[in-house]
């Protein structure tokens, strides 16, 4: 049976599942999706919490699961260490006792010398005796942290951990789970809404929907060729749209969108006449005087005008009517003061066809 974590759930009701993933140890998995996709479910399901109907989990050589053999492993036993986004402190209990609460199988003094321990190792020294409520957020969080390591657990799983806390905070964090990870070698299966969070703490993400697994690989190769036009949606790419294949050459495809006819890597498996969607990424849409990019034959010319701009931090969203449809680009504010960008401007942009990736025409 292989180390990490292994899961493979399916049931029609009350929740439906089909859902597969897997999680090597030392591997940040994050489990991406909308409000009712099943994220906490399969969760719940790891800890022991709920018990689906069909399938089969496995974390480290032991089956913690498996509705054919009638393996049901009770929650103690699977020894997962779990973080809520409400931290779920003991109020009643200062952070050294919070954390000893976590080893009661130990003997009294070896159960306090280990939380000490843990403490000092999330950044807490010195604060054992507090209270939780004289504990900012972010320290609430890495007492929570703390006690779900000390178990020793199999896996760690992390349910929407950062959300309660500030910006500044949450970025602290995330650099502390990123040390936490080179250390302990364990399955850690994040669920987060935050795509942001998600592209930054994983090595790899599966994209839910209605309990079913759409996608699963790293967060760079789904926003580059994500599977379908659901799970681009579902990563909050803007830029999709419909168009048809016009032609194959030697080292490009050749489509059509509106007005123009777009060089695109070459994509092989669609034939000349066929409907397709297409996405690319807000980076894929360059102003027009910036430097030509490497491979110039996939660089696209087109004439749009902006419809709105929208400042977000130390970049511009603008939005472009490019025919019938609308673009979206990220520019940095300096480029759009540089160039005196204005609601309203005709603008030449190009597109980056090696950017552009193809999909089937949805039904």
């Amino acid at each position: 049976m292989p180390d990490g974590l292994h899961l493979r759930l399916t049931q029609e009701s009350p929740i439906p599942l089909n859902a597969e993933i897997a999680c090597a140890p030392g591997e940040v998995l994050a489990l991406v999706g909308p409000s009712g996709s099943g994220k906490s479910t399969l969760l719940r399901s790891i800890a022991g919490l709920y018990s689906p109907r069909y399938g089969q989990i496995t974390c480290a050589g032991e089956t913690w699961f498996d509705s054919t053999a009638g393996i049901n492993m009770a929650t103690a036993q699977r020894r997962v260490g779990m973080v809520f986004q409400s931290f779920a402190l003991f109020p009643h209990l200062n952070a050294l006792d919070n954390v000893a609460e976590a080893m009661l199988d130990l003997p009294l003094k070896e159960r306090y010398k280990r939380a000490r321990s843990w403490l000092q190792r999330v950044h807490l020294g010195g604060m054992e005796t507090r209270l939780p409520r004289q504990l900012s957020g972010g320290q609430q969080q890495r007492v929570a942290v703390a006690r779900a390591l000390a178990r020793q657990p199999r896996a760690l799983l992390l349910d929407e951990p950062f959300s309660a806390v500030d910006r500044a905070t949450r970025e602290a964090l995330y650099q502390e789970l990123a040390e936490l990870r080179e250390e302990l070698k364990m399955p850690v299966v994040l669920v987060t809404h935050d795509l942001d969070e998600a592209t930054l703490l994983a090595d790899r993400m599966s994209i839910l929907n209605h309990g079913q697994t759409l996608q699963t690989d790293t967060p760079d190769r789904v926003l580059r060729a994500p599977a379908s036009a659901e799970v681009a949606r579902l990563m909050g790419m803007r830029n999709l749209f419909s168009g048809r294949v016009i032609q194959h050459e030697a080292t490009h495809t050749l489509i059509q969108w509106n007005e123009w006819r777009l060089r695109v890597r070459l994509h092989p498996r669609f034939q000349p006449g066929d409907a397709i969607q297409w996405v690319m990424p807000t980076s894929g849409v360059l102003l027009m005087p910036t430097r030509p990019h490497e491979d110039e034959m996939l660089d696209n010319p087109i004439d749009v005008q902006i419809e709105s701009m929208l400042a977000l931090g130390e970049n511009y969203r603008i939005t472009l009517s490019a025919g019938d449809d609308r673009l979206t680009m990220q520019v940095p504010r300096y480029l759009a003061q540089r160039f005196s960008l204005l609601v309203g401007q005709g603008l030449p942009v190009r597109l980056r066809g090696e950017t552009i990736h193809l999909l089937p025409a949805e039904p």
